[in-house]
């Protein structure tokens, strides 16, 4: 029986990495780090309304330079997942596809990371 004759499907080997698939990728993993760190915040909540013990415990949690670094990378998964939500709105009006889809993918990296350095600061200060 002969090989049937058609297409194969392009394989990754023959894609250029872009910064159009990273945002992709990066867009996927920040929608999970946002549930996962929606049910901290769940557990913070929680704890301020079982009593002054539980809050204690989850304020220290939050506090501990750990609990900082986690607040700090669900801060920047909002902002990123944000900009790309609004990257997607403007596909969503058939806009943006063209060479400025490029422009597009850095300043949403550029802007999740601006946007998170400067809440922090004023946090912090």
């Amino acid at each position: 029986m002969a090989e049937p004759n058609r297409p194969l499907s392009p394989h990754l080997q023959i894609y250029k990495f872009e910064i159009t698939m990273a945002m992709s990728i990066v867009h996927r993993i920040t929608g999970v780090g946002l549930y996962l760190g929606t049910a901290l915040l769940a557990w913070w909540f929680a704890a301020a309304a079982i009593g002054d013990g539980a809050f204690d415990i989850a304020q220290g949690f939050f506090n501990h330079w750990f609990g900082r670094l986690i607040l700090i990378g669900y801060t920047w998964a909002l902002f990123h997942h944000m900009l790309g939500g609004l990257r997607h709105f403007v596909w969503d009006m058939g806009k943006g596809y063209g060479p400025e889809r490029y422009t597009y993918g850095w300043l949403t990296l550029i802007g999740g990371v601006v946007l998170t350095a400067l809440l922090w600061l004023l946090v912090l200060i």
